[in-house]
């Protein structure tokens, strides 16, 4: 309040009041302008839509020819691509025309350049002529290949050549041993004794040159080339029709054993084995050696042709050799044919490693196998021959020479036949380890020829049998017993017969001998033997006197013993004596039996016919002339070439 007693405003208060009034207005000033900014703007949002929507049809036709403009920007290109793909597989096509022989690394980068092409416009799925265009290019190509398969062939027809002999084989004769440079390497050569084998292993086998060095490279990029086409099984077939002949042709021209002569197999069965032999051992030696190495060469980084391509080669000329075996496996052979059975195996045994190394792989498992097997089965054929030849002797039944007593024409055929086989007796030992089934123990060659031996002794024994007379019956066993003793000795075959053997069956002889002599010579020794009436009886030989012996028995006894002496002599000079060391060895024998009893007869009993009429009908021997006459009543056969005593 003031001092008049009125109330007096403060200054403060004023001041707020004004500056609410001033708030009201600046509120209502502004509520005022937004009202007209948004009427300013609502008119403007107005105009710029109806700009907007004035202003679109150009923003369609501005864009759409940006796009118009970039899609014929791609167009050109995308044309300009196919262009460069049309011209370049025109020039591709053109080089493919001109074939691989003149420039086959460019004949390569065409192929390689038609391949880019037609991946290219296989990918172009909106191509309008695509299918046209692929299609053209798959048969250029396709001849292409065509091409390349054919230029293999020519280069394989052109410079592989059917060899001649002298090109994979040389003959290096040994200076103790020579030999023509034919024999040894030859189909038409002799049977592989341990001497020929010995000069076999002289010969030298070459591995022949089947294509120049220099064109290997080129069949390598060409094989290569069409293994990356797809096409594996066709350069198999390129390979195999340019090379199989060509083997072919080669072991005709060495002599292999052909198609007529496998049917025709049982004549003359020795030379055509001896010609198989050579030629399969030239094929393994060289031929298909050469063959291998060519197609390692070849194939030398295509793993899998380098085996196929080489068993396609060499399929049909391994059959050519085989088939011979097989033939031979399917006969019963005598043992009279063995031989060449042997020496067939011993080929096969030799070759065993080559059959191992060449036919390594599963390409040529079957015929790797095939030729092991048919080498088991040769064993086998072996063996049952020996079988077969132990029964035959066992049972051969020809007849006896009544008259001599001679060696038998069996026993001469059995013992030189052993006598070929132990010229083979290594083999025959690997040929009776190869490993069968049926297989029995103790089936090796000692104790196969073992058997054969003790067959003919127990044949030859009942061939004794058949003769009426004791004494030629041992005559005849001791003839053929030291036969056998002598031909074991001199081919030193006691190993395969048993030590043993050769003493045992020298006591036979002696068996017989001694028996032979009791037979043929007791009946004159009897009639040596006189009883004494005052001796009780003295024996062949003894020394008893003449006393109570009348003259006229003594004479009976003289012209007894001059009549069966003589008789002896006459039917003993036609039988025949096995070697004259065995005749030696009886005329000792009958001379050291019969002489003393003779001259004691005659010391005893002489006086009684002395100076009596026709003294020489009684006496007509002295012991020194019979003695004498005993010898020259034999004959004598030679063993051959055989020397020695039974």
């Amino acid at each position: 309040m003031d001092r008049g007693g009125g109330m007096v405003i403060p200054p403060v208060m004023d001041t707020l009041e004004t500056k609410a009034s001033f708030l009201r207005e600046s509120l209502r000033k502004s509520q005022d302008t937004t009202e007209g900014m948004v009427k300013i703007l609502g008119s403007l949002d107005r105009r710029l839509s109806a700009l907007d929507s004035a202003m679109r049809p150009t923003h369609v036709r501005t864009h759409t020819i940006g796009m118009a403009c970039g899609n014929i920007d791609k167009t050109l290109k995308s044309a300009d691509v196919i262009l460069r793909k049309f011209v370049s597989s025109r020039e591709a096509e053109a080089n493919i025309r001109k074939g691989p022989h003149e420039d086959l690394k460019t004949y390569m980068t065409a192929i390689d350049e038609l391949r880019s092409n037609l991946y290219f416009f296989s990918s172009m799925k909106t191509f309008r002529n695509r299918d046209r265009v692929v299609n053209h290019i798959n048969n250029i190509l396709v001849e292409a290949i065509l091409k390349l398969e054919e230029e293999f062939k020519r280069l394989l027809s052109a410079y592989s050549q059917a060899l001649e002999r002298h090109n994979l084989v040389v003959i290096s004769p040994s200076p103790s041993h020579p030999e023509s440079p034919g024999n040894l390497g030859d189909p038409d050569a002799g049977s592989l004794t341990e001497q020929r084998m010995e000069n076999v292993d002289k010969t030298v086998y070459e591995i022949p040159v089947l294509i120049p060095a220099r064109v290997l490279p080129l069949l390598h990029d060409l094989a290569l080339e069409i293994v990356r086409t797809g096409n594996r099984q066709e350069c198999i077939e390129a390979y195999r029709e340019s090379h199989a002949p060509v083997l072919e042709r080669t072991l005709k021209k060495l002599g292999v054993v052909d198609k007529e002569d496998v049917k025709r197999l049982p004549e003359a069965l020795k030379a055509k084995t001896d010609k198989w032999i050579g030629v399969m051992r030239i094929a393994m030696k060289s031929v298909f050696a050469g063959e291998k190495q060519v197609c390692h060469q070849i194939f030398h980084d295509i793993d899998s042709l380098k085996d196929l391509c080489f068993a396609a080669a060499i399929e049909n000329s391994v059959e050519m050799l085989l088939s011979f075996v097989h033939a031979v496996v399917r006969h019963r052979w005598p043992l009279e044919e063995l031989i060449p059975l042997l020496d067939m195996y011993a080929v096969m045994c030799e070759l065993r490693p080559e059959i191992e190394t060449i036919f390594g792989g599963d390409a040529c498992s079957k015929m790797r196998e095939s030729a092991l097997n048919l080498t088991r089965q040769l064993a086998k054929t072996v063996r049952i021959a020996f079988g077969d030849f132990e029964k035959r002797v066992t049972e051969e039944d020809s007849k006896i020479n009544d008259l001599d007593g001679p060696r038998h024409s069996l026993t001469s055929y059995v013992m030189n036949f052993l006598k070929k086989l132990l010229d083979h007796r290594s083999i025959l030992e690997i040929c009776h380890e190869e490993p069968d089934a049926g297989n029995e123990a103790n089936h090796g060659p000692a104790n196969v020829i073992g058997k054969i031996i003790t067959a003919l002794l127990s044949n030859l024994e009942g061939k004794s049998q058949k003769y009426n007379e004791t004494a030629l019956r041992h005559f005849f066993l001791m003839n053929n017993v030291s036969y056998m003793v002598r031909y074991v000795r001199e081919l030193k075959a006691e190993k395969l017969v048993g030590d043993d053997w050769v003493p045992r069956h020298r006591k036979i002889v002696q068996q017989n001998a001694n028996k032979y002599i009791r037979a043929a010579w007791m009946p004159i020794l009897q009639i040596l033997t006189i009883q004494g009436s005052n001796t009780g009886g003295s024996g062949v030989g003894g020394t008893g006197g003449s006393s109570g012996v009348s003259r006229s028995l003594v004479k009976e006894r003289f012209k007894a013993f001059n009549t069966q002496f003589e008789e002896l002599l006459q039917r003993q000079s036609q039988w025949t004596v096995e070697g004259a060391e065995l005749r030696e060895s009886l005329r000792l024998w009958i001379v050291e039996l019969f002489l003393p009893a003779y001259r004691n007869f005659i010391k005893r009993f002489g006086p009684l016919v002395d100076g009596t009429k026709n003294q020489e009908k009684f006496w007509k021997y002295t012991p020194e002339d019979a003695a004498r006459h005993l010898p020259s009543g034999w004959s004598v056969v030679a063993c051959g070439h055989l020397g020695g005593g039974w």
